[in-house]
C-alpha cells in the first residue's frame, strides 16, 4: 500500500496568491494553476489581462512539472533535436510542455504537486513560479 502526501486546495490557493503578487510585481498579467502529484488540477486563476491561450499553457506546464517530477525549463533543453527527449512535447495528446514556467512543488523530498504559469516570457513565467515555491516552501 502506498501512502500519498499530496497538495491541498489551502495550499493550491497559497502558492497562486504568491504567484499572482509576483505578477502583479512585475506587471504582467498571468494563468496560474496547481496541480496535485497525480497530474489533476487543484486550483487555477486567470489574472485579468491575462492571454487566452495561456489557460491552456499553464495547466499543462502544472501537468508536465507534476508528472515528471521536474520544471519544464529543463524538459525543453532536452527535447532539443537531437537530444534524449526530442519528440516528448508531441506526447500525451501534446500535453508536454517545454516551455519555461512550470515547477514541481516539493515537500520533505516528495514531489506533491506542480504549479504552472503563462502570461509572459518563459523567464517571466518562470520568474513567477519560482516566487509562488518559495513561497510554499518558506511557509
Amino acid at each position: 500500500m502506498l501512502t500519498l502526501t499530496r497538495l491541498d486546495l489551502t495550499e493550491a490557493r497559497t502558492l497562486i496568491t504568491a504567484a499572482k503578487a509576483k505578477a502583479e510585481e512585475i506587471g504582467v498579467p498571468m494563468c496560474i494553476a496547481v496541480m496535485d502529484e497525480s497530474c489533476n488540477l487543484i486550483a487555477f486563476e486567470r489574472m485579468d489581462g491575462a492571454k487566452v491561450p495561456s489557460i491552456t499553457i499553464a495547466i499543462d506546464k502544472a501537468f508536465t512539472a507534476a508528472g515528471t517530477r521536474n520544471p519544464t525549463k529543463g524538459l525543453g533543453e532536452a527535447s532539443q533535436p537531437g537530444k534524449p527527449a526530442w519528440g516528448v512535447s508531441s506526447t500525451i495528446g501534446g500535453r508536454m510542455v517545454v516551455i519555461a514556467g512550470g515547477l514541481p512543488v516539493a515537500s520533505g523530498g516528495a514531489v506533491i504537486g506542480g504549479i504552472g504559469v503563462s502570461g509572459g516570457s518563459p523567464d517571466q513565467d518562470l520568474e513567477v513560479a519560482e516566487a509562488a515555491v518559495a513561497a510554499f516552501v518558506g511557509g
